[in-house]
């Protein structure tokens, strides 16, 4: 007899990172993030929507629930036994949560992207970044894991450890289970989600708008970027941009918290991630709240919009 509530043929996360052979540190570190985001999500469906009363180093009000989801992950990650270095979207430095120095790897996150969404009820996500070492301030191309975990009408993790990219499910007893290997993306797609002021793009960003909606790409885009990403990784099509902008010359969307794991994620789907310019998974972080623009999705979407970039401006 299984499990109550299991069919045979589902595959919970735990057994899946098993029987894929990752290292069992890393896939401590994964069922650890994995916990904590049962909590945040139950978190977002019964907890105070409320404003705490303090900002985040980059001005914007936090929420209860930014403050109460950054607390959760922090605990978790801090208590794993294998993680040393952390820096959330929430804070202003680096965290050292391992004295004697036997944590095996560095954590960047993002509790809650997308939060102030929430009271509207819209989907939010969490963001991770996973990096060997206690050196978080390298390449995304040195990360040996991402993933994220979107709260929406389903609650849904999807990760990569540099082998593909898996979809799980969390079902009725808050179990993250198997829903398939994400199939890779077309080299082009239908579909674009455009964030920041139209009115601010550059020439390059606006002749880049207007070829994909010449050649029938629908506009469709919800303000959050996990789950607009996710609507394009799951599609299988498409492209999410977050460009610079006039007085915005770097864009908004942060490199070590947003960027770095998302293009991971996209390039281990058959996708690309630039930021206008090059590859987002080489460019060298300077400061734990750097921004980058951000062109995300298919293949030659991504190379028109370096192409007429590097034209137009």
């Amino acid at each position: 007899m299984g499990e109550p509530g299991k069919t045979p043929m589902q595959i919970d996360l735990r057994r899946h990172l098993r029987e894929k052979e990752i290292d069992r540190d890393l896939t401590r570190l994964i069922c650890e993030i994995a916990d904590a985001s049962k909590y945040i999500v139950n978190s977002i469906r019964t907890g105070d929507l409320g404003v705490a009363g303090t900002s985040n180093l980059y001005g914007e009000e936090q929420l209860a629930l930014d403050v109460l989801s950054d607390r959760i992950l922090r605990k978790r990650l801090t208590y794993s036994g294998v993680v040393n270095t952390i820096v959330s979207e929430e804070t202003d430095e680096i965290i050292k949560v391992d004295s004697n120095g036997s944590g095996r790897f560095a954590v960047a996150y993002d509790p809650l992207d997308g939060s102030s969404l929430v009271d509207v009820n819209l989907a939010v996500g969490t963001i991770v970044s996973i990096f060997e070492g206690d050196d978080i301030m390298q390449p995304g191309r040195k990360q040996i894991a991402a993933l994220y975990v979107l709260y929406g009408p389903r609650t849904t993790l999807v990760y990569t450890s540099g082998d593909g990219v898996y979809e799980f499910n969390m079902n009725h007893l808050m179990e993250y289970t198997l829903t398939q290997k994400v199939s890779l993306l077309a080299e082009s797609g239908g579909i674009y989600s455009p964030g920041g002021q139209r009115n601010l793009y550059s020439k390059g960003v606006e002749a880049l708008v207007s070829k994909l909606e010449e050649e029938g790409s629908k506009l469709r885009y919800s303000g959050g970027l996990v789950p607009d990403f996710n609507q394009i990784l799951l599609k299988g099509k498409g492209m999410f941009l977050y460009p610079h902008l006039k007085g915005k010359p770097q864009g908004k969307l942060r490199l070590l918290y947003e960027l770095n794991p998302m293009a991971f994620i996209m390039e281990q789907a058959g996708g690309a991630a630039s930021n206008g310019k090059i590859p987002i998974l080489d460019v060298q972080p300077e400061s734990i709240d750097q921004t980058e623009p951000l062109f995300i999705g298919c293949r030659k979407e991504v190379e028109l919009a370096e192409r007429l970039i590097a034209e137009l401006g």
